[in-house]
């Protein structure tokens, strides 16, 4: 499929998911052509690594040395630094938002919540920070600038003190924190791994239809949210470690 074709992307996602079905989050994780293989121990990954080429072998695809890096404890992955620690926001990424001019339109507006909605799970009540702003894309809304640069200041602090995201253990149970308000819910999934409680991820939503729930229905409604998104993993998967290797 040539460059540029609407559907490349999609096509191409697909062929990558096809080839390597067999090592999918069990030991890779394929964004197009950006790759993340993590194992548990040196010795795994490097049988991981092994079948991970002979794939590409058989599919007659071919890696960059000087794009590899291997047996890596900390990388940058889309956006992300992921270590031993866990996951946290790149640096390079937080000062490209410390440094983000006021949007004047509604397009520039549209790029900002875009970039701060792709981080969305570091940051607590994200969807009752950002309603202010996302109101101001309603259809036949004026573009008025008024209340809305408190809430561009209170996302840009946010996500510029992004906590850091611990992998969970499928091991250890989970615990979610909800709360409600007016307009959006809010809700954290949490882990101890004996360190106290620490956060695998926040979650929030803007309410629409269920504005007129009683307060226990909303605060009830992220409990299932976290595994829809896959944010919560099954007892029998394997537990996510930190990845030693991108191409």
């Amino acid at each position: 499929m040539p460059f540029g074709s609407i559907n490349a992307p999609s096509t191409f996602q697909m062929t990558m998911n096809e080839v390597f079905r067999s090592l999918l989050d069990k030991c890779i994780i394929v964004y197009l052509d950006d790759i993340l293989m993590y194992s548990k121990t040196r010795e795994q990954h490097l049988k991981d690594l092994e079948a991970f080429f002979t794939l590409c072998d058989q599919h007659r695809l071919i890696t960059k040395g000087s794009k590899c890096e291997f047996l890596k404890e900390e990388l940058e992955f889309l956006g992300h630094i992921i270590s031993t620690e866990g996951v946290h926001v790149d640096p390079k990424k937080i000062e490209a938002v410390r440094t983000w001019k006021t949007p004047e339109n509604v397009k520039e507006l549209q790029q900002f919540l875009g970039f701060a909605n792709y981080y969305n799970r570091f940051v607590p009540q994200y969807a009752k920070l950002a309603a202010p702003l996302t109101n101001l894309l309603k259809k036949n809304t004026p573009y008025k600038w008024e209340r809305h640069q408190e809430a561009v200041e209170q996302l840009k602090q946010a996500l510029t003190s992004a906590p850091v995201l611990i992998l969970p253990d499928p091991e250890r149970d989970y615990v979610i924190e909800a709360d409600a308000s007016d307009q959006a819910v809010g809700a954290v999934l949490m882990q101890d791994q004996g360190n106290g409680l620490q956060p695998i991820a926040y979650l929030s939503k803007k309410l629409r239809a269920e504005l007129n729930y009683p307060i226990h229905d909303k605060e009830a409604l992220p409990s299932s949210s976290p595994s829809k998104r896959g944010d919560v993993i099954s007892k029998d998967e394997e537990q996510p470690s930190t990845p030693t290797t991108a191409a």
